[in-house]
Order: structure tokens, then sequence, then C-alpha cells
């Protein structure tokens, strides 16, 4: 019906008939106005419902865009979780095969040292030196490896302990000593003794990266280990007379695979993680870190630890500090070394018995106790995984110290887990990880038996 056309008027019955059809007749024209204008605002050559219909059509292809916005990024988002699940897995394997890795590298590196401490021919000499530098440079790989795998896969978790910084210090500086002196660089070690609180396998990572850079870069001059006494810490210095850093390049070494060049050796095989690693250790450690560099005259990092408090009841004192012509010490020390790697116990066998130790070593805990029932040790070194049916390590130090009390125990593993550390310190054991450093071991044992005669 055309609202605008005037309507024909019938014939009035009444006069409210009348006034209704008048109201009608307005209402009609406020009607047709509206629409009129309507008509007007709508799209250009358009009547409302046209554009009605356009808005319809605009929100179906916004609607269906979006969806097929969301099925992608639901599809991306699905493909990022799967990469992050096979990198995870491939991350924890590689931190969970870490033992099976380094238990032969240990045991070839416990032959070497052994074969050191021979008196061989110079050219034999000469050969078990190339093999020991190999398989230092296979372990520092493998080293840095497990380490950057476990910090990716989030395992790694700091044991924090209270200790002097001379356990850790003393036997760096020896290590480092002799390394620098085969490069022909001077080594000036600052001793001290304040305690701090810390991780020491983790902090004694990231200052041997220190030690090892330094090393690595300084052509000729000299190298320096210390401390300085802070307000809220210890800070552990390693400085060279290096080349320097540049400032430009100050924060980029930091990053993994960034490596400076210079005086790098030739034969260096680092893989450029070795400050990617002691950046992340120390954020989890929460020890901030500090470089000061000068190019041309060399470097100084440094690592700031807090103080320790001293425990209430210190089952011993700090480490006494051992030099490799102080074997004297350990000889005709008695010795028992339980570990399910054959390999293992040779090579242990091999080495104490070069220090002059009486040494039985054993697979399983039946064989040691089967073999030596009327004997007592000194030290007992105990690996803590024994295999999967058989108690672990720290079981079997229970079992034997039964037998003999007070039996100081030393536990040797390739697990870095902190709670593995953590417990060996609340029973009063050392705890060394694999690859085992000869020096260390020696340093290890000379404290126990300090301990035992103080």
């Amino acid at each position: 019906m055309d609202l605008t056309r005037p309507q024909e008027t019938p014939e009035l019955a009444t006069p409210r008939e009348g006034e209704l059809l008048e109201e009608n007749a307005r209402l009609r024209r406020i009607c047709a106005a509206l629409m009129e204008r309507v008509e007007s605002a709508g799209v250009a050559g358009g009547a409302p419902y046209a554009a009605f219909e356009h808005s319809v059509l605009l929100a179906e292809q916004v609607r269906e865009r979006t969806e097929a916005l969301q099925r992608a990024l639901a599809e991306l988002h699905a493909a990022k979780a799967d990469a992050e699940t096979a990198n995870l897995s491939k991350t924890r394997f590689l931190a969970a095969v870490s033992h099976d890795l380094l238990q032969p590298l240990n045991a070839a590196r416990l032959f070497t040292s052994a074969l050191e401490d021979h008196d061989l021919p110079a050219s034999s000499t000469r050969l078990v030196g190339h093999i020991g530098r190999s398989l230092k440079d296979v372990e520092a790989l493998l080293g840095t490896l497990v380490d950057i795998s476990r910090l990716d896969a989030g395992v790694l978790e700091p044991d924090i302990a209270p200790f002097p910084v001379d356990r850790l210090l003393d036997v760096l500086a020896e290590e480092y000593r002799q390394q620098a002196a085969t490069r022909g660089l001077d080594f000036h070690y600052v001793p001290s003794k304040g305690l701090i609180a810390s991780d020491l396998a983790l902090l004694a990572r990231v200052v041997r990266n220190f030690l090892t850079n330094a090393i690595r870069y300084t052509g000729r001059g000299r190298i320096l280990l210390g401390c300085r006494r802070r307000p809220d810490g210890l800070e552990i210095l390693v400085g060279d007379t290096g080349p320097g850093i540049p400032e430009a390049q100050r924060e980029a070494i930091f990053r993994e695979f960034q490596r400076l060049g210079g005086n790098r050796d030739a034969e260096d095989r680092g893989l450029g993680l070795g400050l990617a690693i002691v950046d992340r250790i120390a954020g989890m450690l929460g020890h901030p870190l500090r470089l000061v560099s000068e190019p041309g005259r060399g470097s100084l990092f440094s690592v700031r630890v807090p103080y320790g408090r001293q425990p209430t009841a210190s089952p011993r004192s700090p480490a006494v500090s051992a030099s490799p012509e102080e074997g004297s010490v350990l000889e005709g020390t008695r010795v028992w070394v339980l570990d399910d790697d054959p390999g293992i116990c040779k090579g242990m066998a091999a080495l104490l018995e070069g220090w002059g130790c009486w040494v039985r070593t054993a697979t399983s805990l039946a064989a040691l106790e089967s073999g030596a029932e009327d004997e007592t040790a000194d030290v007992l070194l105990v690996d803590y995984h024994l295999g999967e049916e058989a108690p672990d390590g720290l079981a079997a130090a229970a079992r034997l110290r039964e037998r003999q009390p007070g039996l100081p125990v030393v536990v040797v593993t390739a697990n870095h887990e902190a709670s593995i550390k953590s417990l060996s310190r609340q029973l009063g054991y050392g705890c060394l990880l694999k690859p085992l450093k000869p020096l260390r071991l020696r340093m290890a044992l000379v404290d126990l038996l300090a301990g035992d005669s103080a």
C-alpha cells in the first residue's frame, strides 16, 4: 500500500470515526516523512534494506576470515608445541644418558692419569700427553653439550650450601697453574678464607670457564685468580693480560656460539658456549657477573657470591691444599672402590695404586662384602648408580657403615642432580662428579684423611 497517496474518505458514521480518520492520516504523513529520511541516509543509489544486506554480507566475510585465521593460528600453535616437545625430548634424553656417555670417558681419563705417574720413555710420555689432551678436549666438549642440554631441559637444579671458598679455588689454582705453565704464562693465585653460599659444582663451572678463556686468549703475560670482599658478597676474580675485549663485543660474547678472534689456539675445539653457560648458571644462582676490559691490556671477569653462614656443627675442617708431589700422604691408604663399570674399577685401581694406596675394587655390594670379610678401609669410593636392580650408592655406603661405623665415604657420580649432592652432604659424605678429575680426587682424599687425624 502506498502510504503517500491520499485515501478516499468513507462516509462518516459518527464524529468519533472522523477523529480517528484524521489521526490515521496524520500518522501516515509522519511515517512517509520518516521513510523518506531513511531512504536519503542509506547507501548511494540504494535503499535501507540494501544497506542492511550489504552489512550482513560484510559481517559474514569477516566471520569466515576470522575463522580461517583462528584455524591457522591453532595449526601454528600445534606445530610450535610439537617442535618444543621434540626439542625438550631431545634435551631430556641427552641429559638422561649423560651417565652412559661419561662412564667410558671417565675410565679412559683414569687410565691416562695413571700412566702419567709412571716412569715412561720420552716418546711414550709424549704419546700419553697427546692422549690426555685429546680426552680433555672430548671431556670439555661433552661436558659443555650436557650442561647446555640440562639447562635447556630445566633439569639442572642448584644445591646451595655454605663452604669455604678455598675448597673450590685451591683445586682450580693447582690445575690451571699447570696449564698456564705449559703455555709459558705466569699464574698468580691469592688464597682467601671467605665462607660463601653457592652450589660448589655449578660455581666451579663458572670459574673454570673464566680460567679456560683467560689461558686460551692470553699469548704472554700472566693469569690472576683471587677474591675481593664486597659488602654484599665475595667477588671471585679471574684476570689476564690478553688482547682485551672491545666494548662493542662485551655483550655478544655471552651469547651462544660467539667466539672472539685474536690469540686463540689453533688446536682449540671450543664451541663458543662457555660464557653462554656461565651467563645461564650465574642467572640461575643469582650471582651477578662483571666484566672489565681494556683492549691491548687484558680483561677481568668476576662473579659475586653471597657470604655463607658457618653450620653450627661442622664435621670437617676446610679442604687441605695438596700438590701432586704430596702423594706420600696417601701411601698405604686402604681404599674400597665400588662401581658397576669394570673399566672404572680398573682405571681407579691403576690411579690409586700409583699414589701408593692399597685398593680393593668390586662391581657389586655383595662382591665387595664377600671379598673383604675381615678387612677394614680408610675410605670408600662408591658410584651412585650401581645397576637397575641394585641399591644405589648411598644405600650401599650405609650398609658398609653398619660393619665399619664412621667409614669415610666419597660418592662419585655422573648424575648432577642437586638432590644427590644435598643428601650426600647431609650424610657427611663427599661428592665428586664424573668425569673425575684426578687432582680433585687426590685433594678430597687428603682432606678426608686430615679430617680423621685431626
